[in-house]
């Protein structure tokens, strides 16, 4: 039986241009013990999907299942399965994290809780901030408390989304050894949300990737990895590149990347470049990753025309127009 398991889901809002369709018919289980990642540019659907399998929106069509418990006709066992980490900070102010975590568990039905509290305080790194009021912490440290909010039932489906979006490194490095803890010492299923795709590269052993609200890859990530066969030529200038290789181009401020499928192409780039008048700064050839994928299965990014390099929008950052409130709290 699936931990997760989505059935033609499909979300449709009206408005006043006409049906807006955030998800086409979405199809995928998630096996229980998988650390799975869902990736997509933004306006994918991503949120709107975790929003229905938390029971924060409703499908237009299909049906979610969570452990055999569908989301809307058996939705209490189906939230009892489910621990999920919210995009937004969402908190109440009025008392400190360990209170926070006890009521929590309240909700659940959980009772004499404290010991697990403990572990969860160490080992995301609150342990010193247990007495702290919730209004006091930094932006880093309500996040972690909202991650140890989301588990603090001990769910067997984990799901993440967004979770280290502008914090620190430190927190991501505890978050990551923690949750992979969870995931490889008790069988914790965990779905992940993430534009930091090296992260999802790292750590998910399969993928989703949505485009427009529909489903456009769904691989083991070595298999994704495995489509992007050829190298990456990667260089930085000021200058105005060849309309040709513009167009082939991916540019980032003053770095350029380009596919590179064997030392003939590498050679042919640069002849062309020095024909221009260009001249490359810090010149490499680098593996295709994950990011080289999503970019090619989504058309995250665009080929500007010739000219001098130009910031284009990177998949890294930024959130969708929908949020998910933590389980339990009201969205105002």
């Amino acid at each position: 039986m699936p931990a997760v398991s989505f059935q033609n889901v499909s979300k449709t809002y009206a408005t006043t241009r006409g049906p807006l369709h955030a998800l086409r018919s979405v199809s995928f289980d998630i096996e229980p013990g998988e650390f799975f990642g869902l990736l997509g540019p933004n306006g994918a659907g991503k949120t709107t999907l975790i929003s229905i399998l938390a029971g924060l929106a409703r499908a237009s069509e299909g049906r979610v299942v969570v452990h055999g418990h569908d989301v809307l006709s058996d939705y209490r066992e189906a939230r009892r399965h489910l621990g999920v980490v919210p995009q937004e900070l969402v908190f109440d102010p009025f008392f400190n994290v360990r209170e926070t975590l006890r009521i929590q568990s309240g909700y659940f039905g959980v009772r004499r809780n404290d010991d697990w509290i403990d572990e969860l305080l160490t080992g995301l790194g609150l342990a010193d901030k247990a007495t702290a009021n919730m209004r006091q912490l930094s932006g880093g440290m309500k996040r972690r408390v909202l991650i140890a909010q989301a588990l603090v039932h001990k769910p067997p489906v984990i799901v993440l989304d967004e979770p280290t979006a502008g914090v620190d490194v430190e927190l991501r490095q505890t978050l990551w050894q923690f949750v992979s803890g969870l995931n490889k010492r008790l069988g914790s299923t965990v779905l992940l949300t993430t534009h930091y795709l090296e992260e999802a590269e790292a750590l998910c052993g399969r993928i989703a990737m949505l485009k427009q609200g529909q489903v456009v890859a769904l691989e083991s990530t070595s298999a994704l990895l495995a489509r992007a066969a050829s190298n990456v030529l990667r260089f930085k200038t000021d200058a105005a590149l060849p309309a040709d290789i513009a167009a082939q181009a991916r540019i980032t401020g003053r770095v350029v990347q380009l596919p590179a499928l064997d030392a003939r192409a590498v050679e042919h780039v640069l002849a062309r470049l020095r024909e221009a008048g260009v001249m490359p700064e810090d010149i490499e050839v680098r593996k295709a990753d994950l990011e080289d994928v999503f970019l090619d299965l989504t058309g995250a990014h665009t080929r500007p025309a010739a000219g001098p390099p130009q910031g284009g929008a990177a998949p890294s950052g930024g959130s969708e127009d929908t949020s998910v409130p933590s389980v339990g709290a009201r969205k105002s």
